[in-house]
């Protein structure tokens, strides 16, 4: 519960949706854009913002993912959502060599001197010059971004050694499509909280975030999320299986119980994490629930508890078969389903925060 409090006290401060530490691919660069969209879609947010910060984040994870992989700091990529009033801010973060922070520096500040008119004359001269770098985007992929989303880049460096060091990219785009720029004459953008997330992550061994409303899209794109990137992990496949169909089961756990949007929102947004440590998957809920639920609820975890393989298959049988015309059988199946396709015991707690709501927290240990 401590680890969930930090987190949650983080995801407070910084004001966060989704971050996802490891390798940006091809693949897995589709369903982080829809988690965005998804999002977006319950907000009043405007065509034109929602327009530059999509174009915003596919050049950025493109960029990320052609730069993102240094042997000596594997999985250290790293992407961020947050939202407050004035919008929504998208961060990557990727490890690169020391020696290039000078140049890609005069590149942005370059670009953010730049009018719009300006950019779009560069662009044309960089794509009839194919004045590229050598992996094919330091300069073009920028351009690119600050064309395409109508403001200035904000950025930052963090060393990490002396090899090596942490490029964070950033944009805030608010509610009518405008830019938000942490100019010369505001407070300067520094990527700090982004490079402390990272470490706070790393050190956790924590390589999935997500706080919000589970609505029914959101939920099937963060598992389509995690359908890519197990499919690209080098696992097991009945591994990679039993995870998928959990992870499935725990975000629809969370959604049965959920109170509705405007409690979460007045008392705390449901958090996922995932976590991979020592060759065992922790895939962890923490969500609001009405105080009418929780003694049901820990009868029904503590008797799934108290069962063993066998008996938690033939209790599966039983709720299946009484589903049609039972609700306290079908209250059963996902936790039954949980506990057997882990091979756990299911780890929870309830803590009472006032008359009308509890947190409900509940960990599903995977191992290989």
């Amino acid at each position: 519960m401590d680890l969930i409090k930090g987190i949650r006290k983080l995801i407070s401060e910084q004001k966060l949706m989704f971050v996802y530490r490891g390798i940006v691919t091809h693949e897995n660069s589709m369903p982080l854009l829809m988690l965005l969209e998804k999002e977006m879609e319950n907000s009043q947010f405007g065509f034109l913002g929602r327009k530059r910060l999509f174009m915003f984040v596919l050049e950025s994870l493109q960029n990320v993912s052609r730069h993102g992989a240094e042997k000596e700091h594997p999985n250290m990529s790293l992407v961020v959502y947050s939202k407050d009033n004035g919008g929504y801010t998208v961060s990557t973060g990727n490890v690169i060599p020391s020696e290039n922070t000078a140049d890609l520096k005069k590149r942005l500040e370059e670009i953010n001197r730049l009018e719009n008119t300006e950019i779009r004359k560069v662009y044309r001269q960089m794509l009839t010059t194919s004045e590229l770098s050598t992996k094919g985007g330091a300069g073009l992929g920028l351009i690119e971004m600050a064309k395409k989303t109508g403001n200035k880049l904000d950025f930052d460096f963090v060393g990490l050694d002396e090899k090596s060091s942490y490029f964070i990219l950033s944009k805030t785009v608010d509610s009518k499509g405008v830019g938000v720029h942490a100019g010369v004459q505001e407070k300067p953008f520094q990527g700090k909280e982004v490079a402390q997330l990272e470490r706070i992550m790393a050190e956790n061994d924590i390589f999935f975030l997500w706080s919000g409303h589970i609505t029914p899209d959101v939920g099937k794109e963060v598992i389509s999320f995690h359908e890519a990137k197990l499919s690209e992990d080098e696992i097991e496949s009945n591994l990679r299986k039993r995870v998928f169909s959990i992870l499935i089961e725990i975000i629809e756990n969370v959604a049965k119980y959920s109170p509705g949007n405007e409690a979460e929102k007045k008392y705390g947004m449901p958090v996922a994490i995932i976590r991979y440590s020592a060759g065992t998957y922790y895939l962890t809920t923490f969500n609001l629930i009405p105080n009418e639920n929780v003694d049901g609820l820990k009868e029904k975890i503590d008797r799934i508890n108290e069962l063993d393989r066998e008996s938690l298959r033939e209790f599966y049988v039983s709720s299946l078969s009484g589903q049609s015309s039972s609700s306290e059988n079908t209250g059963n199946m996902g936790l039954i389903e949980m506990a057997r396709k882990s091979g756990n015991k299911l780890i929870y707690q309830f803590e009472r925060l006032n008359d009308l709501y509890s947190w409900y927290l509940i960990t599903v240990a995977v191992k290989e």
